[in-house]
């Protein structure tokens, strides 16, 4: 049997702001720090060993994955991917949720912000969210200027596919630090949700998802280490 360990980042700045964020590169909040710490000893207490750890480009999955590690006392060597990025927002990159909703209208908002294919627009070119030009991601062929929760599928599962299911059918456990919508198209695959569904799915800040698998690659049974903060896990719908 094998375990893979999902978290979402703690709290960030511009979650407590309640602004669309996407590859913007902000740092924890403190209630995302103290979250963070929260999930180390909740997999403390589990005694799990990780064989191989994960994260994306983004500092507050990185730090997230730091403070657990530091918690559990352990110096695991991680991985980082572009592809594990957060969904990029477009234009609403740095928008307040609320103000844009009452600007365009809930279903529109609802529409950009939920749908399986819908993207926001296009990011400006001469936006400063654009990232085209940054040199942390020099070498990648193309970079989004907007993602629907499928295009950010598109891009996570095969590099799921390719980099980490192969270490979970090895028996092996896995630890990975990323964000809403990475866990959101991970959790599409692995629980086998509909594209009308998945929006129903919640991935919680600082709450570590436990997915045990058999050794055929099978989901033997997922749950949220913290009850108290735990969203419904929907399957096969």
């Amino acid at each position: 049997m094998s375990k893979l360990i999902a978290i979402r980042h703690g709290q960030s700045t511009w979650n407590a702001e309640n602004r669309f964020t996407g590859w913007v590169d902000v740092d924890l909040s403190e209630k995302g720090v103290q979250e963070a710490r929260r999930s180390g000893k909740l997999l403390k207490q589990l005694d799990i060993n990780f064989d191989i750890c994960f994260t994306s480009y983004l500092k507050r999955a990185i730090d997230t994955l730091e403070i657990v590690l530091k918690v559990l006392e352990k110096k695991y060597e991680y991985t980082k991917a572009w592809e594990l990025n957060e969904r990029h927002y477009g234009a609403l990159t740095g928008l307040n949720k609320k103000e844009t909703e009452e600007k365009i209208g809930e279903e529109q908002f609802k529409k950009y912000r939920r749908s399986w294919d819908i993207p926001p627009p296009i990011l400006d070119k001469d936006s400063k969210y654009n990232f085209e030009k940054d040199p942390v991601y020099k070498g990648i062929k193309k970079i989004p200027q907007t993602e629907s929760l499928k295009n950010t599928f598109d891009r996570v599962i095969p590099y799921f596919e390719k980099y980490m299911e192969k270490h979970l059918r090895l028996n092996k456990n896995v630890l990975l630090s990323a964000h809403g919508n990475t866990i959101r198209a991970l959790g599409k695959k692995i629980f086998n949700i509909s594209d009308k569904n998945i929006n129903l799915l919640e991935i919680p800040t600082g709450n570590p998802l436990l997915i045990n698998f058999d050794n055929s690659g099978k989901v033997l049974d997922a749950k949220y280490l913290d009850e108290e903060r735990k969203s419904p896990i929907i399957t096969n719908q």
